[in-house]
């Protein structure tokens, strides 16, 4: 079931094994106002990716070439579907390829639909990967209002029964570029520990630790550290 009902909010009222503190009116307006910010900056160095970026990716072997974006159906807040963007980082049709290859498939799953070594990615798409680049197309995300900054990060459709009656909890707030599961563990953190890391910003989050999340996403970017 790709949408969820809108009703869940009444689910929350109800979730009291779920702690989460509710975000105060200036304190969403503070947020929004960073996401505004932040996404103009973004997308100029998003800008600046797109032109130090084309020739490699043109330049790339034929069996890794492609379209430069690619965008993907992610739960949004109050369980809205969106298509979140992204530098391509794999194979064309890289879903397909793991159909065509089950023993693979069974070990993404497994692993927490991550893979260390994942074979469909790109020469460059590790690269980028490594220090989070393939994130910046993210930033058009944040000024249309699908996503901020700082937040829980938006789950693929398939992964909603990982936070099973929590997810009404998950999908309070906008998701986030980057959030308390991205800073603390990130790919090393599989469900369902990730499920509790991200749920864990519903009862953290206030502007300064909004701030404390972003600088620490800086520096996982500098090191190129938990991404892959």
């Amino acid at each position: 079931m790709e949408n969820i009902n809108g009703s869940y909010i009444n689910l929350v009222e109800k979730q009291e094994e779920v702690p989460f503190k509710k975000f105060s009116l200036l304190e969403k307006v503070i947020k929004r106002s960073l996401d505004i910010l932040g996404g103009l900056v973004g997308t100029c160095l998003l800008f600046i990716g797109v032109i130090l970026l084309f020739i490699p990716y043109h330049l790339c072997p034929q069996k890794d070439r492609g379209p430069m974006f690619y965008r993907q159906k992610r739960y949004g807040r109050n369980g809205r579907i969106f298509y979140i963007l992204k530098f391509r980082t794999m194979i064309v049709d890289a879903e397909g390829y793991l159909d065509s290859h089950p023993e693979i498939k069974a070990k993404y799953h497994a692993s927490g639909n991550k893979l260390a070594n994942d074979p469909r990615v790109t020469r460059i798409g590790a690269f980028i990967r490594r220090y989070s680049i393939d994130e910046l197309p993210q930033f058009i995300n944040v000024l249309k209002g699908d996503m901020a900054l700082v937040g829980p990060r938006p789950i693929l459709l398939f992964e909603a029964k990982e936070y099973g009656e929590r997810l009404a909890v998950l999908l309070i707030c906008r998701p986030g570029i980057t959030g308390y599961w991205t800073t603390h563990g990130r790919s090393k953190v599989l469900f369902p520990e990730r499920a509790d890391l991200e749920l864990y910003y519903l009862q953290y989050h206030s502007t300064r630790n909004d701030i404390k999340l972003l600088a620490l996403t800086v520096g996982q970017m500098i090191k190129g550290s938990d991404a892959y």
